[in-house]
């Protein structure tokens, strides 16, 4: 029996009454994806070094290689127990429960500018290429032409919302979708960070933020199951605890605040950090502008 260290407060509720009943959808060494039956949506077990996120809970492992789980494993919860087959039994009593809060967006935008300079700076020269961020070193034609829309399609995204048009910007958004890559998609992931952004309470952007919800609707079956879940959450403004953390950073912390925070997202998978940090950048470029305001 594992002992669940912290996880999602709703998909705790879930297992807590009984009312989860899913299949094994993907196995990966330090997380494992459910499909629950009852809603659709995918949920995440991961060990403890990940952070926390929406639909995920977080348990003491090393590997799931370890577990002998194969995919389309049967998973039901029954008294607080969630069970994949007869291979795991994880219990949730005692578990932390995590939401997602964003943080308010500021009255004045002074260090939130600085901090986002100083940002953009740090993935300039410390952020993972190959996705959002060009890779100058490749010879790659193909690599290159994929960094070039991409890159692209998200300044279009930026200068179409900034001038209060909507419709353009989402057709902007949706050919980022999906494009790049990696297991989530650069576009993708740069979606993810851009339309969390919208959802910061009292931000610009707020009037916005059903955006997210319209490039969901055109995401299914543009993507993969794993990176729509992500869009999905990110569409009701639920995100990753490490984004949250990078967020209340680039409003509230000091320069080194941010930029330990900005390090712990750029670790995400091998460029995905990098994509979704890229997005946050021009989110909060895009609010900035939409407030009035300029940016260096």
């Amino acid at each position: 029996m594992r002992r669940a260290k912290s996880g999602d407060a709703e998909f705790i509720q879930r297992i807590e009454q009984s009312s989860f009943n899913g299949i094994v959808h993907s196995i990966f060494n330090k997380t494992i994806n459910l499909k629950c039956l009852n809603d659709g949506e995918l949920y995440t077990i991961a060990s403890s070094k990940i952070d926390n996120g929406p639909n995920t809970l977080l348990i003491d492992i090393n590997s799931f290689r370890e577990v002998d789980l194969a995919l389309n494993d049967k998973v039901n919860a029954e008294k607080k127990v969630l069970s994949l087959t007869n291979k795991l039994a994880i219990t949730v009593e005692r578990a932390e429960k995590w939401e997602s809060n964003l943080p308010d967006y500021p009255d004045y935008s002074e260090k939130l500018s600085t901090n986002l300079v100083k940002m953009k700076h740090y993935i300039h020269s410390q952020g993972k290429a190959g996705g959002m961020k060009s890779d100058t070193a490749s010879k790659n034609v193909f690599v290159k032409e994929m960094s070039r829309l991409l890159n692209e399609r998200s300044r279009a995204l930026v200068y179409e919302l900034s001038n209060n048009r909507v419709s353009n910007a989402l057709q902007s958004a949706a050919g980022l979708i999906g494009l790049g890559p990696g297991l989530t998609p650069s576009g993708d992931d740069f979606l993810v960070g851009y339309i969390s952004t919208l959802h910061l309470p009292n931000c610009p952007c707020h009037v916005f933020k059903e955006l997210g919800e319209q490039i969901v609707k055109m995401a299914k079956p543009l993507t993969n199951e794993i990176s729509y879940m992500a869009l999905k959450k990110a569409s009701i403004g639920s995100v990753r605890e490490s984004l949250i953390h990078l967020l209340d950073s680039l409003v509230n912390g000091t320069e080194n605040e941010m930029l330990q925070s900005l390090k712990n997202v750029l670790e995400i998978g091998s460029s995905s950090g990098t994509d979704i940090a890229l997005g946050i950048v021009s989110g909060i470029e895009t609010n900035l502008k939409v407030g009035g305001r300029t940016w260096l």
